[in-house]
């Protein structure tokens, strides 16, 4: 790998670089920066977690006089989260250089958006539904963009960008180097290069596995109405240290997180329909770990970056392997080994063997945890704990009543009590999980006009699409609508809970995402 130090960097980009404490470049970068430096088009084949943020980012940061008070770089990103985090990131490595970034995404107060354009940024990142009000609005002009990234750019035609933002390149000079990073390299991708790129340079740093060797994988199978009882009993088993649950739907999400909360467990959910303050306020307690359980849907989780997540548990099936790919990525990451759990019901066999397949991955059976191992494990947790304090000298204040209590009583009934206090009995409380459809075995897409259009029980990918449960949907939340655009469904609530248990009633709403 090549160091920043050998990329001809501007001083003040390579302070930055440096204080945040990057050394080496990631193939990615190693293989990009060079093309992107030289003003070429560039197609980045590239996976989430590989630092392609910053192999479009340098250059673009490089290049920028602090002079200029146009708009000169513009990057569109599939959802806010990801908008909000590469902009972020690119505002930590100009902070020396001085140069404005500003992310425009749906959700946000377009009036706050509109006092913020008037400082002049020389790069925007923003969603395309939002780029386009603005662009309608008049409040950014595109006249002097010299360069545009499209990032995640399959994962952008997906949730039925591809008008939008062929209406934003058509507005922006000819003359500009266009750079385009994604995952995947389906047929519409290569068909928005081919009409908007030209004589590209193609990298691609995607791995002979797709899925992380570091991640170990594993799969319980379990009927629907089991699996609240699964999660409490492998969450207590496993006790992880920071975790990401992910539910289908929105729904999905809401009741999983109020449950656990029943249950005693420190979680709180993220989806589409929360306010930015409010994701911003659950992303906050995660990365804190005031919170140690995140339960989030993909649109929600996409491009979140958090170090530390040691499980993922998919607690729903993803619709494919592409997203069970990005939801076992958010852990195992920085050489650091994860864990990801995924639960099945026996009519979705058929679609975890076909995720297999893809990934060219076997992912191993486990049995469902019994109560006496999530026991167990919490009290070897408790165990743990207690000989930290013993061995960090911090209890003297205590040690008075302790000998009193040990002139009184035997030493193991003593502390076989304190560790049934600290370990908590299971909360009695009856929890009601409105069970989700199972997933098919993926059939093959049918590529219309760019976007991709699910059939059967998924998700149509173009409005008004009618072979799919859904509305279409549109991925920054416009006209009200959430991360995919759906709108929410009415459903009923029946069934009881049993001491890990769900509820045994059915909705037919699929409510995807």
């Amino acid at each position: 790998m090549k160091t920043f130090q050998e990329l001809e960097l501007e001083p003040k980009v390579l302070k930055a670089i440096t204080e945040l404490g990057f050394e080496e470049t990631t193939p990615i970068q190693e293989k990009a920066i060079p093309i992107a430096m030289s003003g070429r088009d560039l197609i980045g084949q590239a996976q989430t977690g590989t630092g392609k943020t910053a192999a479009f980012g340098i250059p673009l940061i490089n290049k920028i006089p602090t002079s200029e008070d146009r708009i000169v770089s513009l990057i569109m990103a599939p959802t806010r989260e990801l908008a909000i985090q590469v902009a972020e990131e690119i505002g930590k490595l100009s902070r020396f250089k001085g140069l404005r970034s500003l992310p425009i995404y749906g959700g946000q107060d377009i009036g706050k958006q509109i006092r913020a354009l008037k400082k002049r940024p020389q790069i925007i990142i923003g969603t395309p539904g939002r780029l386009l009000d603005h662009i309608n609005r008049k409040t950014i002009r595109l006249d002097y963009v010299q360069n545009v990234i499209l990032d995640e750019a399959d994962e952008m035609l997906d949730m039925g960008f591809m008008d939008d933002i062929t209406s934003i390149l058509k507005l922006i000079p000819e003359e500009r180097q266009t750079m385009l990073f994604s995952a995947t390299m389906p047929p519409n991708i290569q068909k928005l290069a081919q009409q908007f790129l030209r004589n590209p340079e193609h990298v691609s740093v995607v791995p002979k596995q797709v899925s992380a060797p570091l991640i170990n994988q594993a799969y319980i199978e379990v009927h629907e109405r089991q699996k609240f009882e699964g999660l409490c009993r492998l969450i207590d088993m496993e006790a992880p240290e920071l975790a990401i649950i992910f539910g289908r739907t929105k729904r999905r999400v809401d009741e999983l997180s109020e449950a656990l909360q029943k249950r005693g467990y420190s979680a709180e959910g993220l989806h589409g329909d929360l306010s930015q303050n409010q994701r911003d306020m659950v992303m906050r307690k995660f990365r804190d770990g005031s919170i140690d359980v995140l339960v989030a849907t993909d649109v929600a989780a996409r491009g979140l970056d958090v170090s530390g997540v040691t499980h993922v548990i998919n607690f729903d099936l993803p619709q494919d392997p592409e997203s069970y790919v990005h939801r076992i990525g958010r852990t195992g990451r920085a050489g650091k080994e994860g864990v990801a759990w995924t639960f099945v019901t026996p009519r979705e066999i058929d679609h975890l063997h076909f995720i297999e397949k893809v990934t060219k991955h076997r992912i191993m059976k486990k049995p469902l945890p019994s109560v006496a191992e999530a026991m167990e494990g919490k009290q070897k947790i408790m165990a743990e704990r207690i000989l930290e304090v013993v061995q960090s000298d911090n209890y003297q204040e205590y040690k008075g009543l302790s000998i009193q209590l040990l002139e009184q009583y035997d030493s193991v009934h003593l502390v076989s009590a304190a560790l049934k206090l600290l370990t908590g009995e299971q909360n009695e409380i009856d929890v009601q999980l409105t069970p989700e459809d199972p997933i098919r075995k993926k059939r093959k897409p049918e590529f219309r006009g760019g976007n991709r259009r699910y059939g059967g029980g998924g998700y149509g990918g173009n409005r008004g699409n009618k072979s799919g449960n859904n509305r279409g949907y549109r991925g920054d939340g416009r006209g009200g609508r959430n991360d995919r655009g759906d709108r929410g469904s009415r459903y009923a609530k029946s069934g009881s809970g049993n001491r890990y248990g769900a509820s045994d009633s059915y909705s037919k709403e699929s409510n995807y995402r």
